[in-house]
């Protein structure tokens, strides 16, 4: 596939952007850049709650190839990355490639022409050699229904598509959810909310977060010697990587060492916080540590302390006019219910409908379950490259880490193509069955595949179709090569 062939990136979220700037340096002429808001972004765009911020250090979550130094907290917020991303786009010129308010919305393989057509809501149709997926696993908001929900007379919202009109200064605010999002929101809601009901189903392990500011005296001493700047940060990414690689990652591949570091600073963390024994009960995960995200807040536990601020841990039982009910029998008035119930996961339902070859439907293909090759391609879709695709999830490190990987082993595979005068690359079934099995083997050495742990990381069926079955390490060293034994060329 020569430099001058059309390649489509659906998606300008840290992914799409990574792709575009990728390939642009690779010297690939006719990108074509989809993004269906009218920022990009991706999550960063679409996450705008109160306290939304990166839970992951920095150093880490920012990309190797574009480094900053302008951050002004070690966990920057949503804003910040927002920002970083518009600079992605500014700083190495994507403006052209670039569509927003464009939202592919079907592709479509042609065999004979062994091309990709793409068709947008608003009727453009872009004929491209392949297509780079970067639409993500986290961003199609779930509310899970609740009886009475619709006559409910006070406002909702859900935390990925927060409404910034509803004042919630002095009302009677109920959270329902308690996990990633949750812990970051509800000490910001409680600053203002006359009263607040937080709705937990389980309680999470959560460890010290150690944020810290980085005052502008700070990013001016950097800004002196940037290039030194640059390479410390460079060794501080590496060593917060290997740290996450190396011990971090014991708490999900289930070493008795691992699981009983990681419990024990969960439950210090808890006890240095709560004092009170029967709030601390209740905020005491009944799960092995690992089963479900591992959480970072200095604030949560704090926020949960003031006297206008109460934990339900009973089951929801329904909604009223007035408000929320639980199994108890106890009542609660709310004037606003935030859901920060996350978002839907197993079911990957893309709103781009992609039929491949022989007219096969991706969502049909998937229906059981999805299942990607590495996590980029599946079989039945030549050409058709998935960044955080199926299988490539994380607990324990960055997933900006796994999606350059994924570019590098794109843009190997269009190199490829085009050393061998091919016009596109399936992967094999047996290819892709060998790959799943020896993932699923992986798997069921984690913490996941105990049985007592139920996560958002398996479908109904009990498969983990979510994550990665071993560190990120690992995940390098499978993409490093194209096994072109694995696939079918054309």
């Amino acid at each position: 596939m020569d430099h001058s062939t059309p390649i489509a990136i659906i998606g300008a979220g840290l992914g799409g952007l990574a792709a575009a700037i990728q390939l642009k340096q690779a010297g690939y002429t006719n990108l074509i850049l989809l993004e269906k808001a009218s920022r990009v972004g991706g999550t960063w765009a679409q996450n705008t709650y109160p306290g939304c911020s990166c839970d992951v250090p920095v150093a880490l979550y920012q990309y190797s190839f574009a480094p900053a130094i302008h951050w002004t907290n070690t966990y920057p917020s949503s804003a910040e990355i927002q920002a970083y991303c518009e600079q992605l786009v500014a700083g190495f010129d994507l403006s052209p490639m670039l569509s927003l308010n464009t939202e592919a919305t079907s592709a479509v393989w042609d065999e004979t022409h062994q091309h990709w057509t793409i068709t947008t809501r608003d009727g453009q149709v872009h004929q491209v050699g392949a297509i780079i997926s970067a639409l993500g696993q986290l961003n199609r908001p779930s509310i899970p229904p609740i009886p009475g929900q619709e006559g409910f007379q006070g406002a909702s919202m859900h935390s990925a598509a927060w409404n910034h009109d509803i004042d919630l200064t002095g009302k009677r605010v109920g959270v329902i959810g308690s996990a990633a999002s949750a812990v970051q929101l509800i000490p910001e809601v409680a600053k203002v909310a006359g009263s607040l009901v937080v709705f937990q189903r389980s309680a999470n392990y959560i460890g010290p977060r150690g944020d810290r500011e980085i005052p502008p005296t700070e990013i001016a001493l950097l800004l002196s010697n940037p290039q030194a700047a640059m390479d410390l940060g460079a060794r501080n990414r590496a060593m917060i990587f290997d740290t996450a690689d190396t011990y971090f990652w014991q708490t999900f591949s289930w070493t008795p060492e691992g699981r009983a570091a990681y419990a024990d600073i969960a439950k210090r963390h808890l006890e240095k916080q709560i004092a009170d024994p029967v709030l601390r009960a209740k905020l005491t995960p009944n799960y092995p540590v690992g089963c479900k995200r591992f959480l970072f807040t200095d604030t949560f536990y704090p926020a949960l302390t003031q006297d206008h601020v109460t934990l339900e841990t009973a089951r929801i039982e329904g909604f009223d006019a007035t408000g929320l009910s639980v199994e108890t029998g106890t009542h609660y008035d709310l004037d606003v219910v935030i859901y920060a119930t996350g978002f839907e996961t197993t079911g990957w339902h893309w709103s781009l409908d992609v039929v491949g070859q022989q007219g096969t439907r991706l969502a049909d293909h998937w229906a059981e379950g999805p299942e990607a090759y590495l996590g980029i391609t599946t079989a039945g879709f030549p050409n058709f490259f998935m960044l955080y695709g199926p299988h490539t999830n994380l607990g324990h490190n960055s997933i900006t880490f796994m999606i350059e990987r994924q570019i590098e082993y794109v843009r190997a595979m269009l190199a490829g193509l085009a050393e061998q005068k091919a016009k596109s690359a399936s992967i094999k079934p047996e290819a892709q069955a060998r790959f799943i099995a020896k993932l699923q083997e992986d798997l069921g050495r984690t913490v996941w595949a105990d049985p007592s742990c139920n996560s958002w990381y398996k479908n109904e069926k009990g498969q983990i179709t979510q994550n990665w079955g071993r560190n990120c390490t690992a995940y390098a060293e499978a993409v490093n090569t194209v096994i072109w034994e694995d696939y079918q060329v054309c």
